[in-house]
């Protein structure tokens, strides 16, 4: 059987993993970022709520739906109601998908098949997704992966499942549940050294947080700083990222290893100053936390990036304010501020439905200093927290005309995306299996 696999705009790890299990299992598979294709089945591998709404994507289900068998799968699946409900598609494939997507293309869309929902005339039928094998084939990997940019890597890599940890904002639990499940550092290097083999020059390590790493077998962090040395042994060490980290699960021997064996920078999930907004995230740390993790890697000799989230539905001017005293007072190296965006089966998604639009900062009118510019509180929020920050890096910036403008469309792009995927929300509010 001939299909094609689609990753809209960028090969994700998701979709080259699927290509390979299917080739392996002797199908004619074509991995594709352009929305065409020329087979009578295709894969959508969907990352992203606001692919939803993308026009392209609803004209390509749309002009399709008829003529071919459309699977879609990735980390949108785990809202196939609402998948459902917005694209025309044959099936959902809730979760890890490498075991039930094989299913479903030898065998077609039945009950009996775990992790996939589909339509039975009104209903949508919903089967319990269960966790996928870790052992699996080579990736199929696209000979033009080189040219692609994430976060400065070519492609990430996955080494591991799961996350302890229970944010209210993301859904990699919710994706991948919260026991760890770890690859061998021998399958890992394996596939890095395909990757290399096909031009990738920079590998991004994911799976959530990367320092959990074989914590379901020991909490010692020996394994992850093996793991670090093996891959830099293949790819050498500034051209290996370790982009997200919490700061609860590090320490002076992962920093080092860090330091040593890749690019030397962290990447902190810091979101906000105020401990309230934190304990609202879920995020089980405090900003005494934070700031003893970014004094620690700094004393490391690791250079630190921190992301902060502005607009949590419950976040107040004074908590606003204490996220911009952290940033003037913590001279980080590198620093990205996102609008507080409602994943479906989030427990952020679930705060924001119960939040009416003139309580919520995504759709308040900014009524400040940037009222001139007709922001939201979030944008507002966002925007100055961007010029902000640009003047208390470890290396301040002069604000030129070109980064002010960048920094407003982004903020009004950011407010945009979220106003849409809340009115999304909205939509299917009432539906138990949309939200957590």
């Amino acid at each position: 059987m001939k299909l094609t696999i689609i990753s809209p705009d960028l090969y994700t790890y998701g979709s080259m993993l699927i290509g390979g299990v299917l080739k392996d299992a002797g199908f004619d598979v074509t991995l594709t970022r352009n929305l065409s294709a020329d087979t009578d089945v295709v894969l959508l591998s969907l990352y992203s709520t606001l692919h939803l709404m993308d026009d392209r994507i609803r004209d390509f289900v749309s002009q399709n739906s008829n003529s071919k068998t459309i699977y879609v799968g990735g980390p949108i699946s785990a809202y196939p109601d609402i998948v459902l409900g917005e694209l025309d598609a044959d099936a959902v494939v809730i979760g890890e998908g490498e075991e039930s997507t094989l299913e479903l293309l030898n065998s077609g869309i039945s009950e009996d098949i775990s992790g996939i929902a589909f339509r039975s005339g009104d209903e949508i039928i919903r089967t319990q997704p269960e966790p996928a094998k870790l052992e699996r084939p080579m990736p199929l990997i696209p000979d033009d992966i080189r040219d692609q940019d994430i976060r400065g890597a070519n492609t990430y890599i996955e080494t591991h499942r799961g996350c302890i940890g229970a944010c209210g904002f993301c859904q990699v639990p919710k994706f991948f549940g919260n026991r760890i499940r770890s690859r061998d550092i021998e399958d890992i290097v394996q596939e890095i050294k395909e990757f290399k083999r096909h031009g990738v020059e920079r590998i991004a390590i994911s799976g959530g947080t990367s320092s959990l790493y074989q914590y379901e077998r020991s909490t010692d962090v020996n394994a992850f700083i093996e793991l670090l040395q093996a891959i830099a042994e293949v790819m050498g060490n500034k051209n290996v990222s370790v982009p997200d980290l919490r700061v609860d699960y590090v320490n002076e021997d992962i920093l080092h290893a860090i330091r040593d064996y890749t690019m030397g920078w962290v990447y902190y999930g810091i979101e906000s100053g105020s401990d309230k907004i934190l304990k609202d995230m879920r995020k089980g740390v405090n900003s005494e936390d934070n700031i003893h993790a970014i004094e620690l890697a700094r004393e490391c000799g690791v250079k630190v990036a921190g992301s902060f989230i502005v607009g949590y539905p419950t976040e107040t001017v004074q908590d606003y304010e204490l996220t911009k005293n952290l940033i003037e007072d913590a001279l980080l190296d590198d620093i990205f501020i996102s609008i507080a965006e409602p994943i479906p089966e989030t427990n952020l998604a679930d705060i924001v439905l119960k939040t009416d639009d003139p309580e919520n900062p995504t759709f308040i009118e900014h009524t400040g200093e940037y009222n001139i510019l007709n922001l939201t509180e979030s944008e507002a929020r966002c925007f100055d927290l961007e010029l902000h920050s640009e003047m208390c890096k470890s290396m301040p910036n002069i604000l030129t005309d070109q980064m002010y403008q960048a920094y407003l469309e982004d903020a009004r792009q950011q407010g945009s995306d979220v106003r849409a995927v809340t009115r999304l929300l909205q939509k299917y509010r009432g539906n138990e299996d949309c939200i957590s």
